[in-house]
């Protein structure tokens, strides 16, 4: 059978980089879009290296930028993908706010540039694009394909337009495009200025004393948190579908901030009453305050299923920042062999609002 090759924008990221763990284990040929930058942001993948000199090399980066169209046409053709993961966005909620015509730009007209050049060459690759819970907004939970969209951030509204594209290429062009509705997740992985990330990260460093205080904003929001690793496994089994069609992606659960805050410190030996504080700048201007997902369809069609959830997501995260435990999942070298996924250094530095 012949190598499947596939293409990841935002291959950088979380579900990127567990992505491409995942399409190497399956022997996959995987080609990531990164954007340029003067400093290296491969962290996620870099234990998946591999020389690029070498011929049986299978996972090779490209640089590009979703706002260069004539870009994404010219690296579709030269690499001819069975399968294009759309991954690449602005996907802070709380930045979107105080970056609205950039998160429009790139997650939002980012999607119909690829999906225009996919289109105009002709190629006849299946597509996947990242579509988000937030979409839903404040529609009654739970949710599921079918509920009505309400965003209420400039990166739902992004990803609702993006969603809405992707759609009307499938029925307008006969693309082999889906959407992913995924609900929140998590991983050791996870940007440090999200909030589960963020949390877990401060419990295990106020529990070695290299810090003291967490400031943090709405606490009461509840979310549908589930294990990234777990989600990239979805996003795969939607492309090898007959049919193309859209999938709600969850846990069919809900905790609030308040929760996870809670499992986490608890974890980690900690009351975290003594260390957290409010921080209005944190807030929301519009706030979403329940996403919980039905992912029975997902079930039904691609027999995929959540297995870990909330209470264990927290021991995860915060034994990866503690040193001290192991992850579980697909984290796969581009030699087949499993290994630890490491916790990224803690950026002190570096603004780190909620969510």
């Amino acid at each position: 059978m012949p190598t499947k090759v596939a293409l990841i924008t935002g291959i950088t990221g979380q579900d990127g980089s567990y992505l491409a763990e995942l399409l190497l284990s399956k022997g996959y040929l995987v080609h990531g879009l990164i954007r340029r930058s003067s400093s290296f942001s491969t962290g996620r993948i870099d234990h998946l290296y591999q020389d690029p000199h070498e011929p049986d090399t299978r996972l090779r980066l490209h640089y590009g930028d979703l706002a260069d169209g004539s870009r994404v046409s010219t690296l579709l053709e030269r690499i001819q993908p069975d399968e294009v993961y759309h991954l690449a966005a602005q996907s802070h909620v709380r930045v979107s706010f105080d970056e609205p015509e950039f998160t429009g730009s790139t997650t939002g007209l980012g999607t119909t540039r690829l999906l225009e050049a996919i289109r105009m060459t002709g190629l006849p690759c299946r597509f996947y694009q990242a579509s988000s819970s937030e979409m839903y907004g404040v529609s009654p939970a739970p949710q599921s394909e079918t509920t009505p969209f309400h965003p209420r951030s400039p990166y739902a509204c992004a990803k609702v337009y993006a969603y809405w594209i992707t759609r009307n290429y499938r029925e307008a062009y006969g693309l082999h495009a889906v959407n992913g509705i995924l609900f929140n997740h998590e991983s050791p992985r996870r940007g440090e200025t999200f909030v589960t990330r963020k949390i877990a990260t401060a419990a295990a460093r106020i529990a070695r004393g290299e810090q003291r205080e967490l400031h943090l904003g709405n606490l009461e929001a509840r979310r549908d948190w589930g294990y990234a690793p777990e989600y990239v496994d979805a996003m795969w089994r939607m492309l090898q579908a007959d049919e193309p069609d859209d999938y709600v992606v969850a846990t069919g659960t809900s905790y609030s901030v308040l929760d996870f805050l809670t499992l986490c410190f608890e974890h980690a030996g900690l009351d975290w009453e003594r260390h957290v504080r409010f921080d209005e700048r944190y807030l929301r201007p519009t706030e979403v305050p329940d996403l919980i997902g039905d992912a029975s369809k997902a079930e039904r069609l691609l027999g995929w299923r959540a297995s870990v959830h909330t209470p264990e997501l927290a021991r995860i995260m915060v034994d990866a920042e503690l040193g001290r435990g192991t992850v579980p999942g697909p984290a796969v070298t581009s030699g087949g062999t499993a290994r630890p996924v490491p916790a990224a250094p803690h950026g002190a530095g570096l603004p780190v609002p909620p969510r």
